[in-house]
């Protein structure tokens, strides 16, 4: 099956540009020049881009609303998305890296920058696919992101579940807090990183019995450590 991008940008000059360079590469690009129209091809072929390269900026529906509703459709929930515009601001980049993008890309931009992004998002998502973690207590399905806990669905945000599959694919090991901001928020990220302890807080509170798995390392990140082994669900003192 050939590779798929959508384009949804507005600027008649840019979409030919970076569909031009996406063709070059080996992909059929379909370019979309407003937010309906990019939402629509989204989710009515017969199978879901392999990239989306999504402007903010666009007539009737922006970027922002429109990532917003791509995230929560199950035929784009795990599609990259790598936003592209002129609005440049760190409020503009955290608000889009935090409804779901994979990457930000500053107007004007270089042509071989953003087909380097799109190789990036693209292997991180081959790495992705066809995993799945279950110590008899936790699950979790990458393929589907999906995770459960003593089998009990536990709803997670975007960010939340990228950021639990981040540090269970590397079970046993030291991840960085700055691996983890580079690796779920992208390396565009400039923002206050006290945001990662957040979602950690917030992602071992809706694991619920399953909240130990992952240990605070301080000053240095987080680690994996699964919790089959380990019933009941005292947090204990190793968390920050």
């Amino acid at each position: 099956m050939p590779k798929s991008a959508l384009i949804i940008e507005d600027d008649a000059d840019i979409a030919e540009s970076v569909r031009y360079n996406l063709e070059s590469e080996g992909f059929v690009a379909t370019v979309a020049a407003t937010g309906e129209q990019g939402l629509a091809l989204a989710l009515n072929s017969p199978a879901p881009p392999m990239v989306i390269v999504l402007d903010l900026m666009l007539p009737g529906m922006d970027g922002m609303e429109l990532c917003r509703r791509l995230r929560k459709e199950n035929q784009t929930r795990r599609v990259p998305i790598i936003i592209l515009t002129a609005k440049t601001s760190e409020a503009d980049r955290i608000a889009g890296l935090d409804l779901g993008a994979d990457d930000y890309i500053a107007k004007p931009f270089s042509v071989r920058e953003l087909m380097a992004r799109v190789r990036a998002v693209l292997r991180r998502t081959d790495e992705d696919a066809g995993e799945r973690y279950d110590d008899g207590r936790l699950t979790i399905d990458f393929t589907n992101v999906l995770a459960t806990c003593d089998s009990a669905p536990v709803k997670l945000t975007n960010k939340e579940f990228r950021l639990l599959a981040a540090l269970a694919k590397k079970h046993g090991r030291v991840v960085t807090r700055q691996q983890l901001l580079d690796e779920v928020w992208g390396y565009t990220y400039y923002g206050d990183a006290r945001t990662l302890d957040v979602h950690i807080r917030r992602l071992r509170q809706k694991l619920g019995g399953c909240g130990d798995c992952i240990e605070t390392l301080v000053g240095v990140g987080y680690r994996f450590l699964g919790c089959g082994s380990r019933p009941g669900n005292s947090l204990g003192n190793k968390h920050g």
